[in-house]
């Protein structure tokens, strides 16, 4: 009995079941994710994704169970087509479904889809009389309405999934693998009736490479979840500007290392007035104009924040910035560029100062520009 040579596990049955047997480890890896996903979230297009891994790891069970037995009857063949078919449909399903709400008219687009594939697939039973030839030639023929119609579908994906996702470029890259792996398939099994080891082997490696990337796709769609987590507990919803627990953290870490900064405080002139006569909707534009003011003058030398209210705050981080300057400037620019003004305090770092401490003495200077005739900059 000749023992089991290297090569074996690259080429012939044997390397086929090993290529399957790690895409059903990656596959399971995935599955495991969008498990995970689907209990923290509550997304249906992570249902959707979950039943077209089980629905692929089923197929390549199957596909081992081929490769081990040496037989494959009509039904079974038909079935791991169908398994083919309805997997590559619900991952399409469930990646729109991850960036986009579940809409009527969506939803009917991809019943039809469904409906469409269980209809065209019923090709693989009737075969017209004027195609009827050896048995050979009816088993090649059988399935090719159904190996044509996937074409079909990878361009319908294209067309109506890619236009409206995040991660445009890993689908189209998972597209575009999928797409040569069923134009390999086509070519070896009915250009060289699967006699071209090359064309098998390509044919086994290169949907690795499309499962290892649709995982990539689920586990960055984690990352970017953490992402929006974490940004939405340290920054405020409305103006997009740190919130007041992430900004009096940063001023804290900068005293105790003894950087000398500065704070800025600042404070809409009239605010309550201009929501009471121009409503609410008018006062939060006013709050965004002036908090994207503060953003880009303080870019790359401080940290701006959201204090509360109709008050913003800013830690000057660069010790060659002129803190009372950059006050001006931004007190400037809202005065001409918005119709309200600020009243500006300005407090600087000094020896055994806290962040409590600094952090008021900025109020306190801003509440004497408040009553000493608004639209100023005051420093303590």
């Amino acid at each position: 009995m000749n023992g089991l040579r290297l090569e074996d596990l690259w080429l012939g049955p044997l390397g086929a079941v090993v290529s399957y047997l790690i895409i059903s480890v990656i596959l399971l890896l995935t599955l495991l994710v969008s498990i995970r996903l689907l209990m923290t979230r509550r997304k249906i297009g992570y249902f959707s994704i979950m039943l077209s891994l089980i629905i692929l790891m089923a197929q390549h069970y199957q596909l081992i169970y081929f490769e081990l037995t040496h037989s494959t009857s009509d039904s079974a063949f038909y079935w791991a087509m169908m398994l083919k078919l309805f997997s590559f449909l619900l991952v399409n399903l469930g990646v729109y479904q991850l960036y986009n709400p579940t809409r009527l008219r969506d939803s009917i687009v991809f019943v039809l889809c469904f409906a469409v594939t269980a209809l065209f697939s019923l090709s693989y039973w009737y075969i017209p009389e004027w195609l009827q030839g050896s048995s050979d030639q009816i088993r090649l023929l059988r399935p090719l309405g159904i190996e044509l119609f996937l074409f079909v579908l990878i361009f319908v994906s294209f067309l109506l999934v890619n236009p409206r996702i995040g991660q445009n470029i890993k689908y189209q890259l998972m597209l575009t693998l999928y797409f040569c792996t069923h134009m390999i398939h086509m070519a070896n099994s009915y250009v060289f009736g699967g006699v071209q080891t090359v064309l098998t082997k390509l044919e086994q490696i290169i949907p690795m490479v499309f499962h290892i990337v649709l995982f990539l796709f689920i586990f960055e769609r984690v990352i970017e979840l953490m992402q929006a987590i974490y940004n939405s507990s340290i920054r405020d919803g409305l103006t997009q500007l740190y919130n007041r627990k992430y900004f009096y953290n940063r001023v804290r870490q900068h005293i105790e290392g003894r950087i000398q900064v500065s704070v800025l405080f600042s404070d809409i002139d009239n605010f309550k007035k201009l929501n009471d006569t121009k409503g609410h909707h008018m006062g939060d534009q006013v709050l965004k104009q002036v908090a994207n003011i503060i953003k880009e003058e303080t870019d790359q030398i401080g940290i701006c924040g959201r204090y509360g209210g109709e008050e913003m705050v800013v830690l000057v981080t660069d010790t060659e910035t002129d803190a009372s300057k950059l006050a001006e400037r931004i007190r400037a620019r809202i005065e001409a560029e918005t119709i309200v003004t600020v009243s500006m305090g300005l407090s600087r770092y000094s020896k055994n100062v806290t962040a409590d401490e600094l952090i008021k003495q900025a109020d306190e200077a801003m509440y004497k520009a408040k009553t000493s005739g608004k639209n100023k900059v005051v420093a303590c």
